[in-house]
């Protein structure tokens, strides 16, 4: 069998560890108009120019990359079994399959890859996709030290994407990758073009500014996981099948207006559309939102603020948004709530706008 070889290609890297040990990290994210990151939805919905916002959170996923005692690839992540497989052996069906395909892309061995997420495990806060982005800036610096020329961030959005959507046997959306790349406040439209890139960034608040956000936004655990992919694909087999297409339109018109409303610092207007986007979801899928989830939303709107369920929903986190008051005021409430939910609870985060490092 020939084996490849490339500047990407690493083989058994403990020896180069031992001299240099490897750390990076990403943000998770917030988002609002997510789902229209799919290529099933943002390639015939083009003429609307869909986009996508997401606000990155300083709850970061950190690999580290140490020497492992044998050639093959350990894994260690917290809420999971340690797992180690030989290069190219591992089950990307496993837990920690998307992990093992990262490495395995790198042609890597020799290798324990320690992950740490500040998030809650399967929180819909774009966590594996996070974690996918920071092992291969992780990579990315191996290469340095091997003196190879690294990856650009854009690089490694684009190739986490590309490795995570051929393990799922699903189309995936792009939006988590780019928020763990880039962080900050960012509009990411879908140009659909095969001839261009698959994305355009537009940043809806400088980073020098993105700190005054952080009393306007409040996230909350429900204190039950999320699968994502449940969710996104009743809504890829609803869209493919011509059902509430109208709805996805009016998702784009309403991205497009919470849009406008963050870049002017208008969070009623803000907050106005996201409950709107809110509604519309739940009334294409209504577990999107548990028994916890409809009196949180409740609670929002009751303040004057926004309210939004994280990725695809049914469970893991919610984020509102309003005028700084407004927040102070449901954050007690949304406290009381939680209480009665072992393990949900106030995320204490702020935007972060600083991406992989």
């Amino acid at each position: 069998m020939t084996t490849r070889t490339d500047t990407m290609t690493l083989g058994t890297i403990g020896p180069i560890l031992e001299a240099h040990p490897v750390c990076a990290s990403a943000p998770c994210r917030i988002d609002f108009g997510g789902t229209l990151d799919i290529s099933s939805f943002h390639y015939p919905l083009r003429h609307l120019a869909p986009s996508t916002v997401n606000i990155a959170l300083d709850r970061r996923t950190t690999v580290s990359l140490r020497p492992a005692a044998d050639h093959r690839v350990q894994i260690s992540s917290a809420g999971f079994a340690d797992a180690a497989f030989h290069p190219a052996s591992a089950p990307y069906d496993h837990p920690l399959g998307l992990m093992f395909a990262v490495a395995d892309y790198f042609g890597a061995g020799g290798v324990h890859i320690d992950i740490q997420s500040a998030s809650p495990p399967r929180s819909g806060l774009g966590g594996s996709s996070v974690a996918a982005v920071a092992l291969i800036a992780a990579f990315s610096k191996v290469m340095g030290h091997m003196g190879k020329k690294a990856l650009s961030r854009e690089r490694m959005a684009l190739l986490a994407h590309a490795i995570e959507q051929g393990v799922a046997g699903v189309p995936c959306g792009l939006q988590d990758q780019l928020a763990a790349a880039f962080g900050g406040a960012n509009a990411w439209s879908w140009p659909a073009d095969p001839g261009r890139a698959p994305f355009a960034r537009r940043t809806l608040i400088e980073a020098d500014a993105i700190a005054r956000l952080d009393r306007h936004l409040l996230v909350a655990y429900l204190g039950v996981t999320h699968v994502s992919r449940e969710v996104n694909t009743t809504w890829v087999r609803q869209f493919i099948g011509s059902e509430g297409r109208d709805r996805w339109q009016a998702i784009i018109r309403l991205t497009r207006d919470f849009e406008t409303a963050l870049t002017r610092w208008d969070m009623s207007a803000a907050a106005d559309a996201m409950n709107r986007e809110t509604a519309i979801r739940k009334a294409m899928t209504p577990r999107v939102l548990d028994d916890m989830g409809d009196r949180l939303a409740a609670a929002a709107v009751q303040c004057g603020c926004g309210a939004r369920f994280t990725g695809a929903g049914g469970g893991g986190c919610m984020w509102a948004l309003g005028e700084k008051d407004d927040v102070a005021a449901l954050k007690p409430q949304w406290q009381k709530l939680l209480a009665r939910r072992p393990a949900a609870g106030i995320l204490e985060c702020r935007p972060d706008p600083d991406g992989v490092r």
